[in-house]
């Protein structure tokens, strides 16, 4: 999943490059927040020339996954590779069957562990002083038992069928069901479809917290009008 990993973010830094506010200062050094992101895999695995395999635990049933809890700072600039964590996989021992439902990683080779490794290092590193490796994990698990995207798009109707659905629709429902605007980035699938891919949140510097995120920009972003929920 390096491979999504590095486009996504590569839409995050534009796209905060333009959307910048200042939020004044904080004691943690400039952190301000976190995005917490989750990712429809069939979006991700059905576009031209994506590789997809199933984790080491089998397919898992269809939902939303976890993709990442990105840390941002008060500038609006984006950390990663902040160094000095060493992932310790004895730590997360006792959470990690709630890992494999709820961040899995499809990509080949770099699944299971090896993609919890990639985030850690990534963006979890950057925020260690105060969220260690564990508590860190154990947030983006507590956020996906309060964000559940599937179930919210459900109730206004919006299900996983091949349709299209309206962006303003998805975006209302969510807003509905979590209470906070979310951010929803497409993709492209392989019959050149704008799909929904990736919905983010922001929260709060506990990693507990949902909050109003004052860097996601308005608008449509990388998503046409009515974008396709595949299967």
């Amino acid at each position: 999943m390096v491979k999504q990993c590095r486009s996504t973010l590569l839409i995050f830094t534009t796209m905060l490059y333009f959307s910048t506010i200042a939020l004044g200062n904080d004691a943690r050094g400039g952190f301000r927040a976190f995005y917490f992101v989750q990712q429809w895999l069939g979006s991700y695995c059905n576009q031209k020339g994506t590789n997809c395999c199933y984790p080491p635990t089998g397919k898992p049933r269809a939902d939303f996954t976890i993709n990442g809890l990105w840390p941002y700072y008060n500038d609006g600039s984006f950390p990663y590779n902040c160094g000095g964590g060493n992932f310790d996989v004895g730590l997360i021992k006792p959470i990690e069957g709630s890992l494999q439902k709820t961040w899995p990683s499809f990509t080949c080779p770099q699944i299971g562990r090896k993609f919890w490794v990639h985030e850690w290092n990534k963006h979890g590193t950057c925020t260690k002083s105060f969220l260690g490796e564990l508590a860190y994990f154990k947030a983006a698990i507590n956020l996906k038992s309060k964000v559940d995207i599937l179930q919210t798009l459900a109730k206004a109707g919006i299900r996983p069928n091949n349709g299209f659905y309206p962006l303003k629709s998805i975006k209302k429902a969510i807003v509905r069901g979590v209470g906070f605007r979310p951010w929803v980035v497409c993709n492209t699938n392989a019959q050149g479809h704008s799909q929904i891919w990736l919905v983010s949140h922001c929260v709060d510097a506990t990693g507990l917290r949902l909050v109003n995120c004052p860097f996601i920009p308005k608008g449509r972003g990388s998503c046409a009008n009515h974008i396709q929920f595949p299967a």
